[in-house]
């Protein structure tokens, strides 16, 4: 593929995760707020829709550390949606938990009372299937039989859901050993809790699939994520142990994190198993291309978490308590994006998570293949001339320019946290009084020649920590804030983004053709 042009046009987004959307109970959904918030997007002239990544979160409502790589979040299922569709009854719906809140008597996530109500859900839809045409059983059937990740899925839930929650460890030997005969007789027991599972997640892409064909008509990019590694108790390493650097019991051979730095003399240790390399190689990488696969099924353009993994991963003893003891290993990730390239007919719509220490066998991997970096604005004030993330040191359009991240405090109290020095150099970037400072370091980030420009929506609207939505190191408060309504205030928000994206000169087709475009130098 020709190396793209280095001047083309960009484009604007914004960060939300669905399950922050307002105006349905409990949780954000697929159904009317996000066609509502597409609709707001395209009619402000954003061009992208950043998300996270859309799989079912952890107990703590971290989307990052899912019990299924391949699966969606059933919290998200719009149940009006299934009403007016004919899939419920009017009935079963007003009868699901918390079906009398609204965002405003539910402003931040309850994810206890999210789960009864998708169990609820899931429950309901297959006690209404049997009345359901046949025309839609014969479709149900041949999605299910398209999804190879499906099966293992369902069973991964229910048995979990059977054992209270448990890790699969601690279930039978045989079940927990996925042993073929011990599954095929259990699963014969139980067909009934398996429908669910399986209902639930062909609702959940019926309504996402409506929802990119919505944003393709309206000319906005999907922008997912993905993490690097996945949850030791997940449906993927129970059913591809032989993949994962995991015991049989359970135990952890190696396991992932980050060494020691500048801000942990511990590193950080994150108790998800490494990946056996040398099986990935033997299958040609197939569980990693089914993943992408999938992905790109939901969105456009996705983000790969912990991109510097791919070059070389920090390998920490199994039994270790910090990550200091760990070492560097290579990573096979040439021949993995060389095998994703092909899988895409010359395509990697691929952006790389490059934040941190980054070495150059890392920025060599992420520009071979012609892949965006990241850029943080609020990491650029510390005083270094040097610092690559600032504005001035931007160079060239293939990067992503974000004012905060998800992880990041909002920019308002980010700002707020600031020594006197740093918001002197903040204000000697904007060059003049800094008395609004979200949209002024946006200001700075459209002063660049980045190929797209992201800010979160709480940016946009101005809030502080309150509306925070991810504070790294810390349980509790995390993953639950809910945008409270759609109104003028965000009508306002995103009109002014768009207004300036416009002036910045926004070109959504031959901006996505940059993020999309795959070059080897």
């Amino acid at each position: 593929m020709d190396q793209p042009s280095k001047a083309l046009a960009r484009t604007t987004g914004v960060l939300l995760h669905p399950t922050a959307l307002p105006e349905s109970p409990v949780c954000g959904s697929f159904g009317s707020p996000a066609r509502t918030w597409l609709q707001a997007l395209a009619r402000h002239g954003v061009g992208v829709w950043q998300l996270l990544p859309l799989a079912p979160p952890d107990a703590s409502g971290s989307p990052y550390s899912s019990p299924s790589s391949f699966a969606l979040n059933p919290w998200m299922l719009d149940g009006q949606d299934l009403v007016e569709e004919g899939y419920l009854p009017a009935s079963a719906f007003e009868s699901l938990p918390g079906a009398d809140l609204s965002t405003e008597h539910c402003p931040a996530m309850d994810f206890a009372l999210a789960d009864q109500r998708s169990l609820r859900l899931g429950q309901a839809l297959r006690e209404a299937w049997a009345d359901q045409p046949q025309e839609l059983h014969r479709a149900f059937e041949q999605w299910c039989d398209q999804q190879l990740w499906l099966e293992d899925h369902a069973a991964f839930m229910e048995l979990r859901c059977q054992h209270q929650g448990r890790p699969w460890w601690e279930w039978p030997q045989e079940l927990a050993r996925h042993q073929r005969r011990a599954l095929l007789a259990w699963k014969a027991e139980h067909q009934e809790a398996l429908l669910e599972h399986r209902l639930l997640q062909w609702h959940l892409d019926r309504q996402w699939q409506a929802l990119r064909r919505l944003a393709s008509d309206l000319g906005v990019v999907l922008f997912g994520d993905l993490p690097f590694y996945v949850a030791r108790d997940s449906a993927d390493v129970w059913s591809h142990g032989g993949l994962f650097s995991i015991r049989r019991g359970g135990e952890l051979e190696v396991q992932s994190g980050v060494p020691p730095d500048y801000f942990s003399a511990t590193g950080q240790l994150w108790g998800t198993p490494v990946y056996r390399w040398r099986c990935h190689h033997w299958t040609r990488f197939r569980w990693w291309r089914s993943r992408f696969a999938r992905q790109w099924q939901l969105v456009d353009l996705l983000r790969l978490d912990h991109f510097r993994a791919l070059a070389a991963y920090w390998a920490v003893p199994g039994s270790d308590t910090t990550a200091q003891q760990g070492e560097w290993r290579p990573s096979p990730g040439q021949a993995l994006l060389k095998k994703l390239r092909l899988d895409g007919n010359g395509a990697l719509p691929l952006v790389a998570e490059d934040l941190g220490v980054i070495t150059p066998d890392v920025e060599d991997l992420r520009d071979q293949f012609g892949l965006p970096g990241m850029k943080i604005l609020q990491f650029a004030f510390d005083g270094d001339p040097n610092n690559p993330y600032l504005p001035e040191n931007i160079h060239g359009d293939r990067w992503v320019v974000y004012t905060g991240t998800h992880d990041n405090p909002t920019t308002l109290s980010w700002w707020h946290q600031l020594d006197q020095g740093a918001k002197e150099r903040v204000a000697g970037q904007v060059k003049r009084e800094v008395d609004d400072p979200a949209w002024q370091l946006l200001e700075l980030a459209l002063q660049t020649q980045a190929c797209l420009v992201v800010s979160p929506l709480q940016d946009l609207l101005h809030l502080d920590d309150a509306a925070r939505f991810n504070t790294p190191g810390t349980v509790g408060n995390n993953w639950s804030w809910r945008l409270p309504c759609f109104d003028e205030s965000l009508e306002g928000a995103l009109g002014g983004y768009g207004e300036r994206g416009a002036l910045w000169g926004r070109s959504l087709e031959s901006a996505v053709g940059l993020l999309k475009a795959s070059t080897n130098h």
